[in-house]
Parts: C-alpha cells; structure tokens; sequence
C-alpha cells in the first residue's frame, strides 16, 4: 500500500509538473512546418529547415509565416499577438520586416528571407525561456540551505523516535518503534522544498514569453518584484523616436493645406529628417504637391525654392530675418510650440510670412497609460534623456512624469543610475538605443524595447518584444506575482514538514493516543509535493496583462 500511494503520488505530481512546461511546447508548435519557395519561377513546397537566407517565399492568405523576412510586395494584417502579446494585426507593406510564427490574413505577401533557423525571433524567444527555467533565483539558496540540513535532521528524528518508542513505549515497544520510525522517514518530503522555486520560475518565464516579455533568467524575475524606481529613455521608449508633423499656423489669407502644400513641396526635396515629417504629414492629408524650381539649402537655417512662380522660404526664424522678413505675430505661436516640446517651422510666401508648422516626436499612445499603471503600482518614474530640458518636461507632463533629469550624455547614463541606487533605490531602466546600454546594463533590472537595438537588448535582463510600455507594468506585475507563489510554495513545504514529521513521531500519543500510520504518511508526502505543484500552476491563470486604454494619451515630441 505504501509503494502504491508513493508510486501515485509521483504519477501525479509528474503529471502536473509536465504542465508547467506547456509553454515551451507552445512556443514549439507556433513554429511553421512548411514554406512556399519562388525558384525558378515556380512555387515549391519545402520543409521550413531547408529555407536559406534570400530565398523567395510567397505566404497565402491564412498561413504562417515560416521565416523573418523583408516584405517585397503585397499588403495584409499579419496578426503578431503571439510574439509580441499585442492583439490587433498590423498591417504589413513593402519594407516591412514579417516575424516567424506570426500569421498573415486576407492578403497575399512575397517575402524575402533575412533570418532563418536559429537566427529566428521564436528561435530565440524558445532558448531564452529555456535559459531563465533552468537557472537559480536567490530565493532558491534559502530552500537550497533548509535542504541540506533537512536530511540529517530527518534521520536524527527517526532514531529518536525509534529509541523513545522502544524503551518508553507500550509493548509490542519494537514494532512500534519500528513503525514510528518508517513513517518519519516516510513523511519527511524534500521534494516538495526542492520544487518550491522552479516551479514558479518555469511558469512565470513561460508566462512572460507568452505576453512578449522575454526574461534572461531567473535572477531578474526575482529583483524586478523589488522595484521602486523606474528609469525612462525618452526617445523611441516614451516616445515614438520619428518625428512627425503635429500643427499647421498659417497667417491670414493663407489657408492650412495650402500653406502646407507649399511646404511640403519645398521640403520634397531635402533629406532632413524635418522635412520628411512635413512631406509625410501633407501625403497623410491626401494633398497634391506641385513641382519646386531653384531647390536651395541654406545650412543651419533651412531651404528655400519656388513654388507655382511664388518664392518660398522654409525654415528658423534666422532665415527670415536674413532675408529681411520679420517674423511678426508668428513668433509668440512659435514660442507656445517649443513650450510644449515641438519644434517651430518657420514658412514665408513672395517675402512676407505664411506661416509656422510644428514638427514633434510624438509620445506613444499607450505611455501615459503604462505610465499611470506604473505610480499605481507604487514605482517612482524617471525620465532620462540628452534632449533639452524645455522638451524633456514638455513630454514629462504629457505623460505625467514629475522627476526629469535631463541634458545627460549618453556616457553619463550610468553614472545617474548609480547615483539612484546611492540613494537606497532599486531601480530598473527601460530604454532601446546603444547609448542606452551601459545604463541598462547598470540598473538592477534593464528593460529593452525589442523594437530597438541589438546591443541593447544584448545588455538587457529583460526584453519587451512588443516595444510598448505596458510591457514594463506586465513584467512587474509577473514578478510580484511570482514571488507571491514562491512564497506561498515555500510555505506549504515548510508548514506540511514542521506538523508531519512530529505527528509521525508520535507527538501526539501521550495527550490522544493518536499515531500516524506509514500508509497514511506515504498519502500524505505525495499530497504535499502535489500541493506546490497544484499551486505553481495557479500562476498561468493569473492575470498580469494591462488592458488597452480606452482613450490614447495626448500626442506631443520634441525637436531634432
């Protein structure tokens, strides 16, 4: 009867253990099997391993992706949520990048493979999870350091038992110092101690794949529960890291398209990053640009060209006053629009001003939401950045950020990280750039947009696939809700071993005469282990995901 209830004991707790895995094999079966390959002008279906680097592939509508690659042509939704967690399709043109794994809707798309194999996102989301799963968080050395003494100490008890049965106890005093003895040895787990942490590591790291949070190991899941500091890049983490084309104050007799119209003509024909926001801006509006004559760039100030026989000048407030054209009424809107972090265009018609346009790095949708759920969460929110002061709090209050620290190079990221945590505070930082890296790599918890580069994410102990801040609020709340379950397994471990071993001792004979026999002990060890692992399982069911706001926040940017 023992080895039964022992022998089933095992078959369920391996049972339920084998669920805590699911996530890897979820990961396993996104991948696709097959892919469509263009060679020599024809359509070939080829095992998804055979596909090399610039091969041709064509995705029908409905299929999976096989590979990353480089759209060529076509136009469809490709629903991406089981990468990135974020649940609406993102439409995908020419020069678009496709995800593996992802799945394509009702269009067509001819792709060019960029990344095949192990080179693949899933590839390395899989090997990531596995890497977290199998290390040690430094919660684990408290259950490691009770297991090593738990041994011993088990044994020690056992001979008690055996030697306070057999001189003290009732006759037949060696059978049950016997039985007395086998059933501490038997309630006695170990196994349950030993499955405390892993367990929830295993769940919490798949979790997170799951939602596009990929975490290194199992060290910063632990230390992001301990968070009380959040540290911001501004630029391509708040904000949207292109600028993009925000207000348009003409002057009277002027109206906004075709004082925009004009401008963006002229700035057709220059490569500044300014002038492909307005040009964007205009073609947004669905506005016909007619032909610039005499293109010339005046450095530092801005460009000038003639429009339809009309004279047009682009640029700072320098450039007008150059040309002898005073700014007029243009320069108090001017002045508002740099106050709230956007960059003033100056615009002048046949020698008298036209108008001002304002070019801004815009603030992500979601970041004055992620942000709030961040202060809710009890964390203290920092933005870091090498832009100005004026830009940095004009976005700082869009998105409700009280503490700015500001015009910091790059090579000083660091140092403000570390002042931070002179201060007593544990502190992650979110950022995607290079410049960004040492502070990541500084921080308690680095958190890298996905979206950003490489050695930022190299640098990282946690990646946001998904690029949103929301993806800050759900790691937090993973870790918290982590470390709650760790807690709780390490409990019910600890709380089963501290009442059984003495019950089976015999604790309870001298008062009620009751003894704990082996059978029952054999139960009861299986109960406990399958306890923790029934209860690290609870952890996929919680919810840890942000929901989308209902309104976007407030669009704002800053200035080249």
């Amino acid at each position: 009867m023992i080895l039964t209830l022992i022998l089933l004991g095992r078959l369920l707790e391996a049972r339920a253990e084998a669920g805590t895995g699911e996530a890897i094999r979820a990961l396993l079966g996104l991948q696709a099997r097959t892919a469509r390959v263009v060679r020599d002008g024809t359509q070939e279906e080829i095992p998804v391993e055979d596909v090399v680097v610039g091969d041709e592939l064509v995705i029908r509508p409905g299929e999976k992706v096989p590979v990353v690659a480089a759209v060529l042509s076509g136009s469809s939704p490709v629903d991406e949520s089981m990468v990135t967690g974020e649940p609406m399709p993102v439409i995908k043109r020419a020069g678009d990048t496709v995800i593996g794994a992802t799945v394509n809707g009702s269009g067509a798309l001819r792709v060019r493979a960029s990344k095949v194999g192990a080179d693949t996102m899933l590839a390395q989301i899989i090997r990531l999870v596995r890497q977290a799963q199998a290390s040690k968080a430094p919660i684990q050395r408290l259950a490691d350091a009770v297991s090593g003494y738990f041994v011993p100490v088990v044994i020690a008890i056992a001979v008690a038992a055996f030697a306070l049965w057999y001189t003290l106890g009732p006759p037949p005093a060696l059978t049950l110092a016997l039985v007395s003895a086998v059933a501490v040895l038997i309630i006695a787990c170990p196994c349950a101690l030993g499955l405390a942490t892993p367990l929830s590591v295993m769940v919490g790291t798949g979790k997170g794949a799951r939602a596009g949070i990929l975490i290194r190991s199992a060290e910063a899941l632990e230390t992001a529960h301990k968070l009380d500091t959040v540290v911001l890049d501004k630029t391509g983490t708040v904000t949207a890291g292109t600028p993009a084309l925000t207000d348009v104050h003409p002057v009277d007799g002027f109206g906004k398209d075709e004082l925009l119209a004009l401008v963006a003509a002229v700035e057709e024909m220059s490569e500044h990053p300014l002038a492909t926001a307005i040009v964007a801006g205009a073609r947004q509006r669905g506005l016909a640009l007619p032909e610039a004559d005499g293109f010339d760039s005046v450095t530092g100030k801005g460009v000038k060209a003639t429009v339809d026989g009309r004279t047009v000048l682009v640029g700072t407030a320098r450039l007008l006053g150059d040309a002898g054209i005073a700014p007029g009424g243009l320069a108090p809107v001017a002045s508002g629009l740099s106050a709230q972090g956007k960059t003033p265009v100056f615009a002048a018609v046949d020698g008298t001003p036209a108008g001002v346009l304002a070019v801004a790095d815009t603030v992500k949708e979601d970041s004055a939401a992620a942000i709030a759920a961040l202060r809710r969460l009890g964390l203290e929110v920092v933005i870091l950045t090498g832009d100005t002061a004026r830009t940095a709090e004009a976005i700082a209050r869009q998105v409700g950020v009280a503490h700015v620290l500001a015009e910091v190079l790059p090579q000083h990221k660091a140092d403000e990280i570390r002042r931070l945590q002179r201060e007593g505070r544990t502190v992650g930082m979110v950022g995607d750039g290079i410049n960004d890296a040492p502070a990541l790599a500084a921080a308690d918890v680095g958190l890298a947009i996905g979206t950003g580069t490489d050695v930022a994410v190299e640098a990282a102990d946690i990646t946001l696939i998904s690029g949103s801040l929301t993806g800050v609020v759900t790691a937090v709340r993973l870790s918290r809700a982590t470390m709650r379950n760790i807690r709780q397994n390490l409990f019910f471990a600890l709380a089963y071993n501290a009442v059984g071993v003495p019950v089976a001792a015999g604790a309870l004979y001298p008062l009620w005469g009751i003894r704990l026999s082996p059978i029952l002990a054999a139960a009861a060890m299986a109960l406990s282990s399958l306890s923790v692992v029934t209860n690290a399982s609870r952890l996929r069911r919680r919810r840890i995901t942000q929901p989308p706001p209902a309104n976007g926040a407030d669009q704002g940017g800053g200035p080249r």
